[in-house]
């Protein structure tokens, strides 16, 4: 036990821009809701950065997109900006994970875009900051 504490702390911190996912999915805040969460299925992701232009105007997740089916209204019809999270908090490459952890566990969600100045580099999600800190055990 003290061996995996001493080897923890030994271990260099990791930053975002080693965790995050950087083939983004983007969308408008134009595009359909329908449309925003058929591209999210189909890349197998649970965000979706919203641009306006070369900005960044907000993050769509898939609570949003839960959230919008249980309102009942027309999802092919409503916009993207009617549920998307606008002027989401961001963080910077630099960032430690366990910063960055910190920030979404106080704030409640589990999507964090990264960007350098104004352009977006990527977004980690809760799943990529813990599957960093767990170690699968090595096959054989």
């Amino acid at each position: 036990m003290a061996e995996n504490v001493a080897q923890r702390e030994q271990a260099p911190v990791a930053v975002l821009r080693d965790l995050m996912h950087v083939t983004l999915l983007t969308t408008t805040p134009e595009t359909s809701l329908t449309e925003a969460a058929a591209g999210m299925v189909r890349a197998r992701v649970g965000s979706a950065v919203v641009m306006q232009g070369s900005f960044l105007a907000g993050i769509l997740t898939e609570r949003d997109v839960l959230r919008a089916a249980a309102s009942a209204e027309d999802l092919a019809r409503s916009p993207v900006s009617a549920w998307m999270t606008p002027d989401p908090q961001s963080a910077s490459p630099d960032t430690p994970a366990e910063d960055a952890a910190q920030i979404m566990l106080l704030n409640g969600f589990r999507h964090l875009p990264v960007v350098d100045g104004r352009t977006v580099l990527g977004v980690v999600s809760l799943r990529d900051l813990f599957g960093s800190r767990i170690r699968r055990p090595a096959a054989g």
